[in-house]
């Protein structure tokens, strides 16, 4: 969570809890920690543009050459009144003139990570460690395939797979991609593709070197054909479809859901043409995906060294692609498929036993109580303590919950006010980020992840929480990094900023991982990367219709960039949640990977009323009837890096119209997910090819746009024709799950097969059934199963 007023968090002392509005940040302010829009630099008239021309050699063995760069700048030139940029080429202005080169000749190199997988590099100039291992790959290095078959033509090289062909030209330069029919799905843009004789309109395949500083960055400038649609970039909130927008790339307290600046941002977005990319950088990034020029996708990086990724295939394929690459999700414990009960925050272990009865006297089936900013001495002040005044017991009470079904989570944070007990440790240790002077960039001292020894020290706290016997972390902030920071690294924020969050990750995760041996964490800020430490929530949204459809395509919009495992806070977080908003967000929640209620009180569902509990219920009950489902989905996911929440186009590549959808979606690959957005009983869903069925009332749909009523729970579900959904009998918890009873649901068949995943299996594994009777059992009479057809 995060607050305007937590700006001033070194000024706050003991807090008694009051309703803090939360707001948008605005961009353009020039405010701290305001994200950084690196695109003005490659408009700048004082500025040199670095045109990429033309292939000078190259060695098809290694896939290196070296690559011939024009020198450009901009001057302006009158039309009929009007003032336009135009790009000009200009001569050398260095002196000595013998010492620099006016057209610079640089490395550039085509590589393969798989047989789907192409890598682009090409560099600016000088680089002292052009191999350094990276945080956001596996490994620290990428693959190498050597499967792709080269071939010499009159006008270049190219690199064949099944999968598809590369093909590089050596005047006017391009690298063009095709898919394996045939079908270009991409090139590179030369100033030939583009110029115009009164100005340029769009900038070429190049790279800038500032006046200002000499530094320099790449802009990759990319073909997009017409009607391409464009999908990733992390969480964002904005439209699902980022083709006609610009996207900047920087981790970013958002302070909210509905606005441009993201939580989690990801370099890497997915095309409606057939291919994702993946920019393998950490800098800031600003994405124009044909906003000013409708046919040309810019990348500009902000690194002086260019590292793509290219992935040919449909979308599960690339999902797939790009998660080998940086990292597939780890499968998260059971028990965190369970409802986490929340509120900022409870503040005693009284306050936290009592929630913890009611949950079981009102049989609201829960697995998570969760301790928000509340459980230090002062509100606020994380020194990893518990209240000596207000938790009496910490150790048995979370023993007490444990044994009742309840896992215990905690919220902490990386920054450390001056009042914290822990700060003047911090600062004699050298544990923080640093200033240009090797003092605070803030009046906080923000630790400093990318020093080991700062590390061990965070792990060392974190790890006297978990041997009490805490399950999760909550992993929150960790968008601040100061830009202008130096860091252990060696590097500035300029580089680590961005990298912060996936440091910050991986540090709870792997002491949480060696300590409990669970894959677990609840964190708001990402990068590449991230999603091998699952899981992550979509930080503060309002409590009103608009932020609810915001929070879905948030969702979808990070589950296209590589997440398997996501939550959002159910009815809002801002303040007290609407009851009608409230009770139309729960089921929607309830069918998301992971679910959380959360934010400001009350949440918890019996203080709205008789009614509006018995309609929680229902959806939670639902959702620990379909644990064995949610279970099973989450493993092939993890398995395969796709998204559990994931946009209709996973899994209806072919249909057109799947790709025009923001709300609605699948949960996993058989359930059609469709929530209500304002105060209504029913709402227009689309339904691809094939018959559905609603997984509430039994009525049959067909194709296309149909008008559907919820049913008691307040949202549309439907499951096709011919599908086989495992589920369990109803628990409390995921801990009082008999997995030894399956019920299998068979929609408009008595004959079809699914996947089931027990809890200690290696593997999912396939369950048939002919005529309303199990065939092939892979369990060998371990589990007793229950056939149950549904038709209309």
């Amino acid at each position: 969570m995060k607050y305007r007023t937590l700006l001033c968090i070194g000024l706050l002392g003991m807090l008694t809890f009051t309703t803090l509005k939360s707001e948008a940040q605005l961009q353009g302010f020039h405010l701290q920690n305001e994200p950084i829009d690196i695109s003005p630099d490659f408009s700048n008239f004082q500025n040199t543009y670095y045109l990429a021309d033309s292939l000078v050699s190259f060695d098809p063995t290694t896939g290196k050459g070296v690559l011939k760069y024009s020198r450009y700048e901009y001057s302006t030139r009158m039309a009929f009144n009007n003032m336009l940029g135009k790009l000009n080429r200009v001569p050398a202005n260095e002196f000595p003139t013998a010492e620099y080169a006016a057209q610079p000749e640089l490395p550039f190199s085509v590589e393969f990570a798989s047989p789907r997988t192409i890598r682009i590099r090409a560099l600016s100039g000088f680089v002292a460690k052009p191999n350094e291992n990276s945080l956001m790959l596996v490994g620290g290095q990428a693959p190498i395939d050597k499967s792709w078959k080269y071939q010499k033509t009159s006008t270049g090289h190219t690199y064949t797979s099944v999968n598809g062909k590369v093909e590089i030209t050596n005047y006017p330069w391009h690298v063009k991609i095709y898919d394996a029919s045939g079908k270009l799905l991409t090139s590179t843009i030369h100033q030939d593709d583009v110029e115009l004789s009164t100005y340029t309109p769009v900038l070429p395949f190049s790279f800038v070197r500032r006046a200002s500083d000499y530094s320099r960055s790449f802009a990759a400038a990319f073909n997009l054909s017409p009607d391409e649609k464009i999908f990733g970039c992390g969480e964002s909130y904005q439209s699902f479809n980022k083709r006609g927008q610009k996207v900047v790339l920087w981790v970013d307290d958002a302070n909210g859901i509905q606005n441009e600046s993201m939580y989690k941002p990801i370099p890497f977005y997915l095309s409606s043409r057939g291919y994702g990319v993946f920019m393998h950088t950490s800098t800031p990034i600003s994405c124009d995906f044909g906003k000013y020029w409708s046919q040309a996708n810019t990348m500009m990086i902000g690194d002086d060294e260019l590292d793509l990724f290219v992935f040919i295939g449909n979308p599960k394929e690339v999902l797939s692609a790009y998660t080998d690459l940086t990292g597939k999700a780890q499968m998260p414990p059971l028990w965190s498929f369970g409802f986490w009960m929340s509120r900022i925050t409870y503040f005693s272990q009284k306050e936290g036993l009592m929630v913890a009865d009611k949950l079981r006297a009102n049989k609201i089936p829960t697995d998570v109580l969760h301790f928000d900013t509340g459980w230090f001495e002062t509100d606020w002040r994380c020194d990893f303590q518990f209240s000596k005044s207000r938790f009496e017991d910490p150790k048995a009470m979370i023993a007490k919950l444990k044994e009742n079904g309840i896992r215990t989570c905690l919220w902490q944070l990386p920054y450390f006010v001056p009042k914290n007990t822990l700060f003047p440790e911090i600062v004699e240790k050298g544990l923080f980020v640093k200033d240009g002077k090797g003092n605070l960039p803030y009046e906080d001292a923000v630790i400093d992840f990318s020093n080991p020894d700062a590390v061990k020290w965070y792990q060392s706290k974190i790890k006297g929480l978990l041997d009490l016997g805490v399950s999760a972390i909550k992993v929150d902030f960790g968008e601040a990094a100061p830009a202008n920071g130096l860091f252990a690294s060696g590097k500035t924020g300029f580089y680590e900023h961005n990298l912060y969050p996936l440091r910050y990750n991986k540090t709870i995760a792997d002491i949480t991982k060696e300590v409990t041996g669970d894959n677990i964490i609840w964190a708001r800020s990402t990068w590449a990367g991230s999603q091998r430490y699952p899981l992550h929530w979509g930080g503060d949204p309002a409590n009103t219709n608009s932020a609810m459809a915001a929070t879905l395509r948030g969702g979808l919009s990070i589950g296209v960039s590589g997440f398997s495992f996501w939550s959002h806070d159910i009815g809002g977080f801002a303040l007290k949640k609407p009851e009608d908003v409230y009770r139309r967000w729960t089921p929607f929640g309830m069918l998301t990977s992971h679910t959380r209620s959360h934010g400001t009180p009350p949440t918890e569902p019996w203080e709205y009323g008789e009614d509006f509990m018995n309609s929680f219920r229902l959806a939670d009950e639902m959702r620990y009837k379909l644990m064995s489902y949610i279970y099973t989905q989450a493993k092939i996911c993890s398995m395969n890096g796709w998204p559990m929440l994931r946009a209709m186009f996973v899994e209806f590549p072919n249909d057109p119209g799947s790709w025009l959808l923001d709300n609605q979606y699948m949960f996993g690959s058989d359930l059609l997910v469709a929530p209500l957005f304002e105060d209504v009983d029913s709402r227009d869903v689309y339904l691809p090819e094939g018959e559905w069925i609603d997984y509430q009332t039994g009525k049959s749909y067909s194709k296309g746009w149909n008008h559907i009523k919820a049913g008691q729970i307040p949202i549309v579900i439907l499951v096709k024709a011919g599908t086989v959904i495992p589920h369990v009998n109803l628990a409390q918890s995921t801990q009082f799950i008999d997995w030894s009873k399956i019920t299998l649901n068979l929609y408009g068949t008595d004959s079809g097969s699914c996947f089931v995943y027990l809890p200690g299996k290696e593997k999912p594994e396939t369950v048939r059934i002919e005529k309303n009777k199990v065939v092939a059992d892979p369990f060998n009479g371990e589990v007793k199963w229950k056939i149950v057809s549904v038709k209309n």
